[in-house]
């Protein structure tokens, strides 16, 4: 017996998306909610909708009973999980199949494996994925520190173990002054975290951020569906994706997504994921692996024709992958821009009443949102309203079509990003594809300079 009803256990946009993929193939949905979600789109259109707690997320999409209750209430044999809430949940995954019911998301044991930082790099090292260059784990040593740094070559940047928010990390130029750095970090990383070990990697100047979007079927079998270019970043936020990367030839793609794919044969992987590297000059290093699916995972489908969340749904309902890695071809360009109800330039969240909404359309325009005139945008979640995805048959048609769907786009009663992406459309360098992970926030501290 196949999938025939599923929970989403999300909301917003992608719970929307769900629903659209699980009524494309015959399968009623479940929507769970929130008191504050009650009028939401996703919950208006699902088949059966049951209210699961209080706004707070803690109390109601995080809520591990009450999710897996409504489950058996509304007798739906799967759950998908979306991104973000309890989609990375190891735990949670694991609760689902003791209960019976179909998890559409990888093997619990690959989400703990990629969860975990120190984890993930020893796997995806055993597995054959290119690594940052650095020492194999914690270095005390300056003799032994200096002989790493001389065979990786300088800059290197010294990092905390225990470290996060930038502490107990320095960047060092040349040999002179790795002793006294190592001690420095030692020393912040031993005040932030009560623990003063480091560790060694090469240092990247000015890296793109590329992820390659692999799937398995769980018994060996896996592809890969290109890469898709996420460098445009606030605060290791993805503000506009695009696919493929304006630097990558197609020769590099195939090579790095078969390695990727066949990291994944290794791993009998299922389902979706995305292996995230940092690129420079022509070099790819792992930073990590996302066990779900992706935020910006439209602009893959745009360029390959192919639904994720179907396949997904395919896969956890124990069938092969449809397509072969040779039945794939990438055509086109497409770029994603991230709408959220915020201040375009300060960033502050700007949740309320929507009192005239009209999404952008014409041909190879794809608005995917929860938003209607009259709903208000709750404060409680994350302030991404819509995600705009534009088709090109090239990158610079594919911008000006991004140009005039902006345009089109009405979004009132709160501030949007809209400004922001419409600005980004106007910069030199973001036309012409030449950008880093660190170009967006230079580009905002220099403009805020400027106003000033």
């Amino acid at each position: 017996m196949g999938i025939s009803r599923i929970l989403i256990a999300n909301r917003g946009e992608i719970a929307l998306r769900i629903h659209r993929a699980a009524h494309e193939m015959g399968i009623e949905t479940v929507a769970v909610h929130s008191t504050a979600d009650a009028d939401a789109m996703h919950v208006r259109l699902a088949d059966h909708a049951v209210c699961i707690g209080p706004p707070p997320a803690s109390d109601s999409y995080l809520n591990h009973a009450a999710i897996i209750s409504a489950a058996e209430i509304a007798h739906a044999d799967a759950i998908h999980p979306g991104y973000g809430f309890l989609s990375e949940n190891a735990k949670f995954a694991e609760i689902v199949e003791a209960h019976g019911i179909k998890w559409i998301g990888p093997k619990p044991e690959h989400i703990v494996t990629m969860g975990d930082k120190v984890m993930a790099k020893k796997t995806a090292g055993e597995l054959g994925l290119p690594l940052v260059p650095g020492s194999d784990g914690a270095i005390e040593d300056p003799v032994e520190a200096a002989r790493i740094a001389e065979e990786i070559g300088y800059p290197v940047i010294i990092k905390a173990a225990s470290g996060g928010g930038g502490r107990g990390m320095k960047v060092c130029n040349s040999p002179d002054q790795l002793e006294t750095l190592m001690q420095q970090a030692g020393s912040e990383a031993k005040a932030a975290f009560g623990d003063a070990t480091v560790y060694l990697e090469k240092y990247l100047g000015n890296p793109r951020h590329i992820e390659f979007q692999v799937f398995g079927d769980g018994n060996g079998d896996a592809i890969h569906l290109g890469e898709r270019d996420c460098s445009l970043q606030r605060r290791h936020q993805k503000v506009l994706e695009e696919a493929p990367s304006p630097v990558l030839s197609a020769e590099e793609r195939h090579r790095m997504g078969e390695v990727c794919a066949d990291a994944m044969r290794k791993m009998a992987y299922r389902g979706a994921g995305t292996i995230e590297f940092l690129w420079e000059d022509g070099d790819f290093y792992f930073i990590e692996m996302n066990t779900r699916l992706q935020v910006e995972h439209p602009v893959t489908e745009m360029i390959t024709g192919l639904d994720l969340v179907r396949e997904q749904i395919r896969i956890a309902d124990g069938k092969p992958l449809s397509v072969t890695q040779e039945d794939l071809r990438f055509t086109g360009h497409a770029i994603e821009c991230r709408i959220n109800a915020e201040d375009p330039w300060t960033f502050a969240p700007s949740p309320g009443k929507v009192t005239h909404y009209h999404p952008a359309g014409g041909m190879h325009v794809r608005v995917d949102s929860g938003l209607y005139a009259g709903y208000s945008i709750p404060p409680y979640y994350d302030s991404m309203i819509a995600k705009l995805i534009v088709y090109g048959r090239n990158r610079e048609g594919c911008i000006m079509r991004l140009r005039r769907a902006l345009e089109e786009m009405v979004v009132e009663g709160v501030k949007t990003s809209i400004p922001l992406h419409q600005e980004l459309l106007r910069q030199p360098d973001v036309l012409n594809g030449d950008y880093s992970i660190k170009w967006l926030e230079e580009w905002l501290a220099e403009r805020a300079g400027e106003e000033k």
